[in-house]
């Protein structure tokens, strides 16, 4: 994307938004535009702000994060929503991406790797390393469920959609999905735009989850 990175932060400490402040502001192409100290607050900060990328935590009084998340999703034209967080392979990490965030972050990540990681998000891919994605998927404790309803979602799928699917389930990015199934890259990009329509799915990220619960993602 081009011109400045819009971003709200959400957490109920104030020193945490004041020190994600000043990390972020050091940046030429990155402005903190609204903050908020609970979920009811983040979600009136986006509708306000138009944000492109929201910093979310999850335990939060009055609406916590999930179900903030859940309702900026459904926004028009919602922003990319990363989730912050102290543990990552935390069960409300993995009910945050179920519920539509693109990525997380940790809250001890080094400030040189956060401006990193938020350009990275704006730019609309996963903010998830592949391990951790795995650690968080071994955590789930719903997983029959999860299960049975990925596999009967995933029927409706071509075989080359599969594979794509397979793809991010392994944390691949569209160049990597690309050069395993011998396609261009916007090829891939379509295919994934289309399979995301098909499966009533807001990102990558939720994709990734599907393909590990239909267990058609090495893990």
């Amino acid at each position: 994307m081009s011109g400045m990175i819009r971003v709200v932060v959400v957490d109920d400490e104030p020193m945490v938004c004041a020190h994600l402040r000043t990390i972020l502001g050091s940046a030429p192409d990155i402005e903190v535009v609204d903050e908020a100290h609970d979920g009811a607050e983040g979600v009136a900060a986006v509708v306000r702000s138009r944000p492109d990328v929201v910093l979310m935590d999850l335990r939060m009084p009055v609406l916590d994060g999930i179900a903030a998340i859940e309702r900026i999703v459904k926004l028009g034209n919602p922003p990319v929503v990363v989730v912050l967080t102290t543990f990552d392979a935390d069960q409300y990490v993995l009910r945050a991406l179920r519920a539509g965030a693109a990525g997380f972050l940790v809250k001890s990540t080094p400030p040189e790797d956060l401006i990193g990681l938020v350009r990275v998000a704006a730019e609309g891919h996963t903010v998830l390393s592949p391990a951790a994605a795995r650690r968080l998927i071994a955590a789930s404790a719903d997983s029959q469920p999860a299960a049975e309803r990925a596999r009967k979602l995933v029927g409706s799928l071509t075989e080359r959609e599969m594979e794509v699917l397979a793809g991010l389930g392994e944390g691949l990015s569209n160049a990597q999905i690309a050069g395993r199934l011998y396609l261009s890259e916007a090829t891939v990009k379509g295919y994934v735009s289309r399979m995301l329509d098909k499966l009533g799915l807001d990102n990558r990220t939720q994709a990734g989850l599907l393909a590990h619960d239909a267990g058609i993602a090495s893990r």
